[in-house]
């Protein structure tokens, strides 16, 4: 079994008819993923790129059995999108789109609570199972199937981690970009649990940034339950306090998500440290052979 997408998943893209969903609804088909709809109000009945459009994820769900969204649409209509999605029953909700208001966020965070649906983002690059399908943005030619997970607040640290577990031969199970916004979905530790369940899973590697408690919340869930060796990067060790560095979440407040409280937080539950980009990959080799 495949963390969250795998061979069954069916994706309507929200905003497939702009620029940027036709683009990557297109290497989505490339990649032989299922996309079977997509949704644009007001142009429901066209065809494009060779599936349905529909004025709404419902009708898609309905009309062609659509389980999972990934979401395209201006920042200004996100939350409006993750509410139709949800409330239409998806299963997996991948949100591209970043710089959404964060009242709106908050309302859309409050809405998917007890819905069933699991959402991944916002500002996140997306989610792939290699040689299966990929719901996102990442460029899939550098991934391969293989025994890692990748869980990631940053877009680029994935790719980067990404080739090189493919150049050392290890390939991903599954990678996710969680995003970068400050209230996401699906944390560190909510994705932690599901790689520790997954059966094509090894090992899996964690990286976090300054700011917030999340690494420090999947550090205690690592220690007490975490069956397989996690590797972590925190990006963020020479950050100033109170600056902004990169995402929106990432801030350093009254001395509280440092990057250097984090990893010796991590440290302290038997989680294996790349101290840099470069080091992720090879530090994951090591920790397997630990193992």
């Amino acid at each position: 079994m495949v963390v969250l997408f795998d061979k069954d998943s069916k994706v309507v893209v929200q905003g497939i008819t702009g620029n940027d969903g036709t683009f990557h609804t297109q290497k989505m088909q490339e990649y032989k993923t299922k996309v079977v709809a997509g949704v644009t109000p007001g142009k429901g009945g066209m065809e494009h790129l060779g599936v349905p459009v529909f004025n709404t994820v419902e009708d898609a769900a309905r009309k062609v059995g659509a389980n999972t969204s990934l979401i395209f649409v201006p920042a200004a209509f996100t939350c409006d999108a993750i509410i139709e999605a949800a409330a239409a029953g998806m299963k997996l909700i991948i949100c591209i789109t970043e710089g959404i208001p964060t009242i709106d966020m908050v309302k859309a965070f409050n809405f998917l609570k007890g819905s069933g649906s699991t959402l991944i983002g916002p500002n996140s690059p997306g989610i792939i199972s290699p040689g299966i399908g990929k719901a996102g943005i990442m460029p899939a030619q550098i991934h391969v199937p293989g025994k890692i997970g990748v869980i990631s607040r940053s877009g680029t640290l994935t790719y980067e981690a990404v080739a090189q577990l493919t150049a050392l031969g290890l390939g991903e199970s599954t990678a996710m970009g969680l995003g970068g916004d400050p209230i996401i979905g699906t944390r560190h530790v909510d994705a932690l649990r599901l790689f520790n369940e997954d059966k094509g899973t090894e090992g899996v590697i964690m990286i976090g940034e300054i700011g917030g408690t999340d690494e420090e919340i999947a550090a205690r869930f690592i220690k007490e339950e975490m069956k397989k060796p996690v590797v972590a990067f925190i990006a963020g060790m020479t950050a100033p306090k109170g600056k902004r560095m990169g995402h929106a979440g990432a801030i350093i407040a009254g001395g509280h998500g440092t990057a250097a409280e984090k990893v010796e937080v991590l440290k302290a539950a038997g989680v294996h440290i790349a101290e840099s980009p470069a080091e992720i990959g090879s530090t994951m080799k090591r920790a397997l052979k630990k193992k």
